[in-house]
């Protein structure tokens, strides 16, 4: 280890596998490599295969889960994985605990940062006397919510507070969103990070401080910068500069939201009977994937012309958003994609529609 290495303060960072929950964790971890922190990101091979190259300021660091007879590990990642097999690979991450306590072992960091998805991850920590900072990366309010709805049902299946977290069967597959979030609380330090801001939360951040009796740093929106996103697809670019200022509505669901048959028939109804220019990013779940042709109403790429384009699996989003022909922005509220729309669309060019 280099003496740079060694002076500095070491964090292991352990998001959920999921995407839109590894990019915030990773534009924090860019931020922090600046600030004298030596950065190690643990996630599964499936979801590092396609960030490596691209930080060579933080270290990646490979969890292996038992790979299930439903569940091979080239789908250890909910990137295009059907719903029907989320709880799968929920189990799956809850069965490598002991893998992850190997790595805390091996790494021996200073610090973990940890999603809330994984209680057990704080309690291994935990036990090598390695604190653990819970890093939420949705809005504070639906943590709000579900510490509301603990304390509406009375539950006591764990006091938000106690000094004892080791006691507590972390062997259960089957604990619900509540169970986790409590038990995350239970076993992390008294500092708690949300990827929001004061201006759009103040209420909820305050009330979420109260109820999780954490201190609540606020990281900021934690978008990726627009020099950054690759393969702007031009295509996409010059369809778009043959529009007018605010004219075209971009839609799009995000990566791992995927709409039934019987939805896509009534959106593509209504942006027809709207008459306004679109882009349509249209995704399948693995084993699903068929073109957009079949996947919508028949002649309606014929019936709307020039009017619409639609765009296969991935756009470049933030590019998109950023175009001055764009003025509106159809999505499914993930937390993500507000906080890219809000970043990118001041207050004095145009507004954002994210609903």
């Amino acid at each position: 280890m280099d003496t740079a290495t060694s002076s500095s303060i070491r964090v292991l960072m352990f998001p959920w596998l999921a995407y839109s929950h590894i990019h915030p964790f990773l534009e924090l971890a860019k931020k922090l490599s600046k600030r004298n922190f030596c950065i190690y990101l643990c996630s599964t091979p499936a979801n590092l295969a396609c960030i490596k190259e691209k930080e060579p300021s933080v270290e990646f660091v490979e969890l292996h889960l038992p790979s299930l007879p439903e569940l091979p590990p080239h789908s250890h990642t909910t990137k295009g994985l059907p719903r029907h097999l989320l709880s799968s690979l929920m189990k799956a991450l809850d069965m490598s605990r002991r893998s992850f306590s190997e790595i805390l072992a091996a790494l021996k960091p200073d610090l973990l940062i940890s999603d809330v998805l994984q209680p057990w991850a704080p309690a291994k920590a935990l036990s090598l006397n390695i604190p653990t900072v819970l890093f939420m990366v949705s809005a504070a309010m639906p943590y709000c919510v579900l510490l509301d709805l603990v304390k509406i049902s009375g539950s006591t299946a764990l006091p938000l507070r106690s000094n004892h977290v080791h006691g507590y069967d972390y062997e259960n597959d089957d604990l619900t969103l509540q169970d986790r979030l409590l038990q995350s609380l239970e076993g992390s330090c008294n500092l708690m990070l949300i990827r929001s801001l004061r201006e759009l939360e103040g209420k909820y951040v305050g009330e979420l401080s109260v109820q999780a009796m954490k201190k609540i740093v606020l990281v900021g929106p934690l978008v990726q910068e627009l020099s950054e996103e690759e393969d702007e697809k031009t295509e996409i670019m010059e369809w778009l500069n043959k529009k007018d200022p605010r004219s075209v509505l971009f839609v799009s669901f995000g990566s791992e939201c995927y709409l039934s048959r019987e939805d896509r028939e009534e959106l593509a109804h209504g942006l027809q009977l709207s008459n306004v220019s679109f882009i349509w990013v249209i995704r399948f779940p693995q084993g699903e994937k068929i073109s957009a042709e079949e996947a919508l109403p028949e002649g309606l790429a014929e019936m709307v012309g020039e009017k619409g384009l639609f765009i296969e699996d991935w756009a470049p989003q933030k590019i998109i958003l950023s175009h001055p022909s764009v003025g509106g922005f159809l999505s499914h509220c993930g937390w993500g994609s507000i906080m890219e729309s809000m970043g990118i669309w001041c207050p004095n060019n145009r507004h954002a529609c994210a609903c």
